[in-house]
């Protein structure tokens, strides 16, 4: 199977940046800088005015935990709807018990708005109690991808536990293991080399591009205290195409 190559995307600029550094995938989102939200449908509907390439949309009502309120199920699957009708080919959703196991009651409405699109299990899994288990539990529930850092901070860190999920793909067979958390083209090139498996990676390929304000209020923050208002970030096209190289290779 060749390699696959998704690129994390919360604009029309990064989404254009990733068609044009060769992503096969793009995982559509809106606020990267808190993990990743639900995107805007007419975000959506820009990009697939411009390109056909395959759109997996994220489906997080919130930021933090995955322990969602019935409300927030409900909102979450009439996003599903909305984004379907707008052109996307799959989504990219996850809700845990207190417990940190795989909640299929909680997920059942959100597979149902789903039913027929393409699947991953999102990084709740990194979070879960006992990622092997939760990746089990995605391949009952239909899943077709588990996107993972191996329960670390980056892939890198959690490369042990990786190669554990690529060995149950192997055997189950399973979803395929989409590895994210810090991915570029010298780590995918770690990877390749350390694990043959390893076949489908995640990245955003950010870099800073300075803001075109010449008048600058500083100390006023429009979030979080101490984010720099003053630099937008966004995919870059070499940084992919960088990555695809290292994929292809």
């Amino acid at each position: 199977m060749a390699g696959i190559l998704e690129a994390a995307v919360d604009s029309l600029a990064s989404a254009r940046a990733a068609i044009a550094g060769g992503a096969d995938r793009l995982e559509l989102c809106s606020a990267l800088a808190v993990g990743g939200l639900t995107p805007y449908t007419e975000l959506l509907q820009q990009i697939r005015a411009e390109s056909s390439i395959p759109i997996r949309c994220l489906i997080r009502a919130r930021a933090g935990d995955f322990l969602y309120a019935r409300e927030e199920l409900h909102l979450m699957a009439l996003q599903i709807d909305a984004l379907r009708l707008a052109g996307s080919d799959g989504f990219v959703i996850g809700c845990l018990t207190p417990e940190g196991t795989l909640d299929a009651d909680a997920l059942s409405p959100l597979l149902k708005a789903a039913e027929g699109s393409g699947l991953t299990l999102h990084r709740c899994i990194d979070v879960s109690s006992d990622p092997c288990r939760t990746y089990l539990d995605a391949k009952s529930l239909g899943f077709d991808t588990v996107l993972t850092s191996g329960a670390a901070s980056s892939c890198l860190k959690g490369m042990e536990t990786i190669g554990k999920l690529l060995q149950l793909r192997q055997e189950c067979p399973g979803p395929e293991v989409l590895i994210g958390a810090g991915v570029n083209a010298s780590v995918i090139t770690a990877f390749r080399a350390e694990l043959p498996l390893a076949r489908a990676f995640h990245m955003s390929g950010k870099t800073e591009v300075e803001s075109g304000m010449r008048f600058r209020r500083e100390g006023v923050p429009m979030g979080l205290p101490g984010l720099d208002e003053w630099h937008i970030q966004q995919t870059s096209a070499e940084n992919i195409r960088a990555a695809r190289t290292a994929l292809d290779a």
